[in-house]
């Protein structure tokens, strides 16, 4: 039973996070401390009665996680901090200020975030995530918790992670819903209707509980009883008041992501009974275990493929992807319900209790790698690339988690034939491009995709592999290597007039407009750029002086962003890249640039203007009259 001590304890605790809030969004001169104010007392006695956390050992495998999704609360989540002892109020107060750690939303700069948020919708998916990681792969009784907030319920997202961790009977998975009533520029959706949340919970088969969001003794039978929930995820729906506690702020609209001005700061912390100096002991898990063994590590036995066979680059993924999860007990895989297309399936044939099938939902399943990384495991995410588009607000805020995840897309391209252009992946060579530290991989043949999955397994940041849907030609013996930021250099004379950079299944057409130029006495050099980011700056370079500056770059992507923007990307001097010393380019763009329809792959190549016919009318024209940069 709650005693009155601790109840005037997570009164003054909660009255502290309010006024810590309150002093740092004002002296940061922004943020939102409103939004930081109504879920104060639920922190209050989460922190201080049912947290389970080593703040000095924060990868201790046995912690409980807390994401607050929520993001833009993170004034109350350096508040709490600062409450456990292990940031200082000086700390507190450089909130927003350059080079502060405590940036305006939680990023792992600071080492007890997981993941960071503040694009909302994304807190309760990556949760699903870490919960997956605890149930099923390290078999620990922790515990995930969620903060969110209530307007971002209106995300499908959220919904795609009620699904999916429902179907998985993710019991140790907890979400609060800060029913605040308030969003940005006025009522939520559901305003303080709280049933409505929880029948859709109960309907999506959650246990749902209803409970005053600052009456201390129902929060803390709510958290009670949903750590004895043991068949199902629990959501707690806390019906709150945004600015609680000061007359000035309480259920008023017009006040979100707005610091207070000093005299109202001051009004306001001597509503809230003045600063407070309380310092508590958070409690540490009681289990000390280690993860469950997964499986044995083992020398990895990469798939081999006969030159001159023809496989499809994705069929390759499938079997290395395999092969890995024999040597490399820390690989999972996740799919999006076409495994049997990007042949994830082998993986999950063969290590059922490391995949984890996402069905249709795109989003829920890259935020789900970015949960299962934070536990140090390494996932492989795969669909069709056209498909990965509507998860990539996930993948941006990925690479702001500074997350280790690896995201496969295949059937890209016209070349996918008559499926048609809503099937074709051809934005997503542009969009991982634009990803912050990512790389992006685009294999020609089966044996160098065998590699570069190899490779994925240790890269860091976001890792992107496009892989094709036709069978082709396997160009490279098994023995050959392919490092990340190199190229190939598959046909070369001292007599080039030109250079031909292709990747993928444009390759394979660059051959062929190689075989033919000769036959007409046109020596071409013909580059595999298989790593487009990082792109191998130094080839591209001696290839242009060697051919003074003539280069052909051919992609099955549309014109704008991807290999071709890469190209050009090499030759202009910037940062720590070397400046291009030698002929003036002159380079033609060959690329998708009308939408495409149906028809076979030969067809939708030829009509793209990016099989050998275009390419070798591209070279003709420009070793004869020399155009500068065109389309």
């Amino acid at each position: 039973m709650t005693t009155q001590q601790q109840l005037q304890q997570w009164y003054e605790l909660a009255q502290q996070l309010r006024v810590d809030s309150i002093r740092a969004t004002t002296v940061a001169g922004s943020g939102h401390p409103t939004s930081s104010m109504s879920p104060a007392d639920l922190m209050a006695v989460l922190l201080s009665g049912f947290l389970r956390y080593d703040f000095n050992d924060p990868d201790n495998p046995n912690n409980d996680r807390f994401i607050l999704s929520k993001g833009h609360a993170a004034p109350l989540l350096y508040a709490m901090y600062k409450a456990a002892g292990v940031i200082s109020d000086e700390d507190l107060l450089s909130l927003r200020k350059f080079g502060s750690p405590l940036e305006g939303h939680p990023t792992p700069v600071l080492p007890w975030v997981d993941v960071a948020t503040g694009s909302l919708g994304q807190g309760l998916p990556i949760g699903v995530g870490l919960a997956l990681a605890g149930k099923y792969l390290d078999q620990l009784p922790y515990h995930v918790w969620v903060l969110l907030g209530d307007s971002e319920t209106a995300e499908g997202s959220v919904w795609e992670a009620f699904d999916h961790a429902a179907h998985y009977g993710l019991d140790n998975l907890i979400a609060i819903i800060d029913v605040n009533r308030l969003g940005q520029r006025g009522q939520t959706e559901l305003g303080w209707n709280t049933q409505a949340y929880a029948k859709r919970a109960r309907a999506f088969g959650w246990e749902a509980m209803e409970i005053d969001g600052h009456n201390l003794i129902e929060i803390d039978q709510a958290y009670s009883a949903a750590l004895a929930v043991t068949d199902r995820p629990t959501v707690i729906i806390a019906q709150t008041k945004k600015g609680k506690g000061v007359d000035a702020l309480e259920d008023l609209g017009g006040w979100h992501g707005k610091a207070l001005k000093p005299d109202d700061e001051k009004q306001a912390i001597a509503e809230l009974g003045g600063e407070r100096y309380i310092t508590i002991s958070v409690q540490k898990p009681e289990a000390q275990e280690q993860p469950a063994v997964t499986g044995n590590t083992h020398l990895l036995q990469l798939p081999t493929y006969n030159k001159g066979a023809h496989v499809a680059t994705r069929r390759a993924y499938g079997d290395a992807l395999k092969a890995l999860g024999a040597a490399q007990p820390d690989v999972v895989v996740l799919d999006a319900e076409v495994s049997n297309s990007t042949y994830a399936e082998d993986f999950a044939e063969a290590y059922p209790e490391r995949y984890f099938e996402m069905f249709i939902a795109e989003q829920q399943m890259v935020a789900a790698a970015i949960g299962l990384q934070v536990r140090k495991y390494k996932p492989f995410a795969s669909t069709f690339a056209a498909f990965l588009t509507r998860a990539y607000d996930f993948v941006r805020m990925a690479a702001v988690s500074r997350a280790n995840i690896k995201l496969v897309g295949s059937h890209a391209g016209v070349s996918i034939g008559q499926d048609g252009p809503s099937q074709m992946g051809l934005e997503d060579l542009a969009a991982f491009q634009a990803v912050c530290g990512s790389t992006v991989l685009y294999p020609s043949d089966a044996n160098q995709t065998a590699k570069l999955v190899e490779q994925m397994s240790d890269r860091s940041g976001v890792v992107y592999l496009r892989t094709t849907r036709e069978s082709t030609e396997v160009l490279y013996g098994a023995e050959e290597q392919f490092p990340i930021g190199g190229s190939k250099i598959v046909r070369i004379s001292d007599r080039d007039q030109a250079t031909v950079i292709a990747a993928g299944i444009t390759l394979h057409e660059a051959l062929k407009a190689y075989n033919r130029l000769k036959n007409e006495g046109i020596a071409v050099r013909v580059i595999d750029t298989y790593s487009v980011k990082p792109i191998d700056v130094h080839t591209l370079h001696q290839a242009a002086r060697d051919t003074k500056g003539n280069l052909v770059v051919v992609e099955d992507h549309w014109m704008e962003g991807g290999l071709g923007a890469a190209v050009l990307d090499a030759f202009a001097g910037h940062g720590d890249r070397p400046s291009y010393n030698g002929p003036q380019l002159q380079l033609i763009k060959l690329a998708v640039v009308d939408m495409p329809g149906s028809g076979t792959p030969d067809e939708l190549l030829h009509a793209a203007k990016i099989d050998a016919e275009a390419i070798v009318e591209a070279v003709k024209f420009q070793v004869r009259q020399p155009i500068g940069v065109s389309n």
